[in-house]
């Protein structure tokens, strides 16, 4: 992997691997493998990987969080999501070193489909580790940054937005909103560096990083991605912040995205 984050012949390197897992996070993701084995049979769980800063090796004790995506071979049930959440609950309890578990479900006929290609499928080949069952990443292209990609990743922020304002009217407590401060900055700036991606010509998931190759195309708003990129990490319960990210720096960046890469392909 270079600088820019891709291979010897230009395509996105995967960024993540089990080697890279700091040594305090290695106990939480052996207790990971091991529970979801216990849940999941091979009838219902093909495949299971990490992502984000524990398999990317920048993880911080106390701070960062779990992130699992589990493939299924059939659709997720009700049943499937209830047992995800003892799962989730229970590392969560276990280990102090993590701050909470999130983990997406998919089916695998999902994940490989045209639809998802340059979007679900480009996210387990390419920010996704392996930790249980058969690589999906041996029936998916090699990526390259390019506008396309950048589409169909983050083509959608405007059809986001109005969901988020609901959630920010709804947040009653401090817990609520930096939930939900966390998880709108790191979508943010993702949909900020996907911007400039295909100009920059390469690919990052560091936070400080995004926002900060971002400001070179964008230098007036270059204070706010920064704003945005902290709070991804270290997220405030101030409504001053979320207000900023949603009413003022999210509908510019909407608005920016679809004038220069255009709108996500709908999804049914």
């Amino acid at each position: 992997m270079d600088e820019r984050g891709l291979d010897h012949d230009g395509t996105i390197a995967r960024e993540g691997a089990l080697d890279r897992v700091p040594a305090a996070f290695v106990p939480v993701v052996e207790a990971a493998r091991a529970r979801i084995t216990e849940t999941f049979d091979p009838t219902r769980l093909h495949s299971a990987y990490l992502y984000g800063s524990i398999p990317r090796g920048t993880a911080t004790p106390g701070v960062s969080d779990l992130d699992l995506q589990l493939a299924l071979h059939n659709e997720p049930t009700e049943a499937d999501r209830a047992d995800t959440t003892t799962i989730e609950v229970a590392l969560d309890q276990a280990f102090p070193q993590i701050d909470g578990v999130g983990t997406l479900l998919n089916s695998t006929q999902s994940l490989l489909s045209d639809l998802e290609r340059h979007d679900a499928g480009f996210f387990v080949a390419c920010l996704c580790t392996p930790l249980l069952g058969p690589d999906l990443a041996a029936q998916l292209p090699r990526y390259r940054p390019t506008a396309l990609l950048a589409r169909e990743t983050n083509g959608d922020l405007a059809h986001v937005l109005p969901r988020w304002r609901a959630k920010a009217a709804e947040a009653t407590t401090d817990v609520q909103r930096r939930t939900l401060n966390r998880f709108v900055g790191r979508r943010i700036v993702r949909t900020g560096f996907t911007l400039i991606m295909p100009r920059w010509g390469g690919w990052t998931s560091d936070l400080s990083r995004s926002a900060e190759l971002f400001g070179r195309y964008y230098p007036d708003r270059a204070d706010q991605m920064r704003i945005a990129a902290t709070t991804g990490r270290a997220p405030s319960p101030d409504p001053a912040v979320l207000d900023m990210l949603i009413n003022d720096l999210g509908p510019w960046l909407a608005a920016e995205y679809t004038a220069v890469h255009g709108e996500k392909t709908p999804r049914p």
